[in-house]
């Protein structure tokens, strides 16, 4: 223990005479996580909207007043000699036209029609608003024509409420699984630049020389890469998280940084391992482009993990983001306790000793070579 100790206390002191480390820590613990919170998922938000509303009625009033933040701009409202040059100079995603007459033909059932000028070069804004103002705008107009024909209500009253999240913020989603999704890249690139940075600077051969294990030279890797990551995230989650953007944590932040550390001490030891293939930094670079993309993508944190082909589903079992993803959303999310995430807290324990052994197994290896 005194050994895996001094040797973990050695790899923060190297930690810290890195500049380029010290400089990513920072970042993809705050900025990252601050600009993903804020765009992500890609969603509407504060969309530019401008209405041309030629009828003047309590309708087209009805409908201008219908648009409001976050999911769009307060609306402009403007003349018809306007849209075009508007649009071309991008004031706007936007243009909604309201004819004249448009109230009186509604009522009597005649042909109404609305016209919507969308900027498709904001090509995600302008396929998800175009729905939302679709939905907007009849919306208001199916209220209207009910409460001025005094149309009976209908037998079924169907109300929506959303849970753990009442207000659908974007930001609250977004911040929080990208903490999730930075501990697990940062923790396998730490692990594996420490081990990289004793193969460049030499110094692996002064451990081959001195009265200390494979094992206890892993572990000591593994605990001091570890509690980095853990120390920023933590930062991160209370100054960034909950701090800067107004997240909100519903459960118990020392049972979700528990699991963290067991999905630290599985992700660290892939690290390692993928550090006794590489020969140096940028080959490192290369393999964490294969590992992280399907780590991320495939493990429910971007997209519904059961949206994904059951053969990818069960494949994503053996990975440890998808227990921690399931494990973060519930605490974080959720407010769960150990009785509902303990199956998570199994597999990450099952998996991180299986990749402890064949990392260690590999280091071993990489070591007698080297001797």
């Amino acid at each position: 223990m005194a050994n895996i100790y001094r040797l973990g206390v050695k790899e923060l002191w190297s930690l810290r005479r890195d500049p380029v480390m010290l400089v990513l820590i920072l970042y993809v613990f705050t900025f990252a996580v601050y600009t993903s919170a804020n765009s992500m998922p890609e969603t509407l938000n504060n969309a530019p909207i401008a209405i041309v509303d030629e009828d003047h009625s309590p309708l087209s009033q009805r409908i201008v007043s219908a648009f409001y933040p976050p999911e769009f701009t307060p609306p402009i409202v403007i003349d018809q000699s306007q849209v075009d040059p508007g649009m071309d100079a991008g004031d706007y995603t936007f243009a909604l036209i309201i004819p004249p007459n448009f109230q009186r033909d509604v009522l009597a059932g005649r042909r109404a029609e609305i016209q919507l000028n969308t900027d498709a070069t904001r090509m995600t804004q302008a396929f998800i608003g175009s729905g939302y103002i679709q939905q907007i705008a009849m919306g208001e107009i199916d209220e209207f024509v009910q409460r001025h024909r005094g149309s009976t209500a209908p037998p079924v009253d169907l109300a929506l409420r959303a849970r753990f999240n009442p207000s659908l913020e974007k930001s609250w989603f977004g911040g929080l699984t990208q903490i999730i999704n930075q501990i697990t890249m940062l923790s396998i690139i730490l692990a594996g630049a420490a081990l990289i940075r004793e193969r460049e600077h030499g110094t692996i051969e002064h451990l081959l020389v001195m009265p200390v294990t494979p094992a206890e030279i892993m572990l000591a890797k593994i605990w001091s890469m570890g509690l980095v990551v853990l120390a920023a995230a933590a930062l991160s989650l209370n100054l960034v998280v909950r701090w800067a953007l107004h997240v909100p944590v519903a459960g118990s932040l020392w049972l979700f940084f528990a699991g963290a550390a067991l999905v630290l001490f599985a992700t660290t030891s892939l690290g390692i391992f993928m550090a006794t293939l590489a020969r140096n930094m940028p080959q490192f670079g290369m393999l964490m482009v294969l590992i992280m993309m399907p780590l991320q993508m495939l493990s429910g944190g971007s997209t519904p993990f059961e949206s994904m082909p059951v053969a990818v589903q069960t494949m994503m079992q053996a990975a440890p983001t998808t227990h921690f993803v399931n494990l973060g959303g519930a605490i974080l999310f959720r407010g769960a306790g150990f009785d509902v995430v303990w199956p998570q807290f199994l597999a990450l324990a099952v998996i991180g000793s299986v990749l402890f052994a064949f990392s260690l197994a590999r280091f071993r290896k990489a070591i007698s070579q080297m001797a």
